[in-house]
């Protein structure tokens, strides 16, 4: 355990010394603000078109939650299928490019270990985007009527995402030492990820239910809904997991040649 915090501290710190943590730090909460700021004043816009046609049951149907806070965390999982890689890319790329990685494999460190401390400092950083994100949140809770609870399941959804893009994007880095073909394969998972169910929205296919379980968008939106169901939480464990033993796996090969 001890190895494992030392290699997530010196992850993390490499994080901040260079600017790609800043970087991408900024461009989410700059995107996030944009987001919510445009759907908040749609929702004015069409609270007040409601008010002026008197149309009392569009009114009462009509929340802040399905309005602004819905569309703003599956717009911004989907900026994190941008941004995730930007900061997994270099996880075991940029060892292998430098000459270090054989360093660190021949240490009396465990591969699990390795593995497990780069996870846990990627993953910090996806979280303080995440916690930084939840200011606007805040702002609706002083200024408006959101239903908390909702809240805090979509944001909460949003942080297994993210913690599952870390995850597949540490595999990804893991078989190159170029840090581009490393973010590129990680994007590319990780629209598959989003995607592959759009096959089964003809319902005529035969593995339609095993595409819609395997597409992550499907237990997000749940998620976003406020349902936090077992379901859901297995099939974000079961990836990280997956994608944790693939990247262990591909981290030993390495070891062996």
């Amino acid at each position: 355990m001890r190895n494992t915090l030392t290699i997530a501290g010196r992850e993390l710190q490499s994080y901040f010394v260079q600017p790609v943590a800043y970087v991408v730090l900024t461009v989410f909460l700059l995107l996030a603000g944009w987001f919510f700021f445009a759907l908040l004043r749609r929702f004015e816009l069409i609270l007040e078109m409601y008010a002026a046609l008197r149309n009392q049951p569009g009114l009462q149907n009509f929340n802040l939650n399905q309005a602004v806070i819905e569309p703003l965390l599956h717009n911004l999982a989907v900026v994190l299928v941008i941004l995730v890689p930007a900061i997994t890319m270099r996880t075991f790329a940029e060892e292998k490019r430098a000459g270090t990685y054989e360093l660190l494999l021949t240490s009396p460190v465990k591969i699990g270990e390795i593995v497990a401390g780069k996870y846990i400092a990627a993953s910090l950083v996806v979280i303080l985007m995440v916690a930084l994100a939840g200011i606007f949140p805040i702002i609706l809770v002083f200024f408006g009527d959101p239903e908390i609870g909702v809240m805090l399941a979509g944001y909460l959804g949003l942080i297994f995402v993210g913690l599952c893009f870390v995850a597949v994007g540490l595999f990804t880095s893991s078989l190159t030492s170029n840090q581009i073909i490393a973010a590129i394969s990680s994007f590319g998972a990780l629209l598959l990820l989003y995607v592959i169910s759009w096959p089964a929205e003809t319902g005529e296919l035969q593995l339609a239910g095993l595409l819609r379980y395997l597409a992550l968008p499907e237990h997000f939106a749940q998620m976003v809904k406020g349902i936090i169901s077992t379901q859901d939480i297995v099939y974000f464990l079961s990836l990280i997991a997956v994608a944790l033993f693939l990247t262990q796996r591909s981290a030993e090969s390495a070891r062996w040649r």
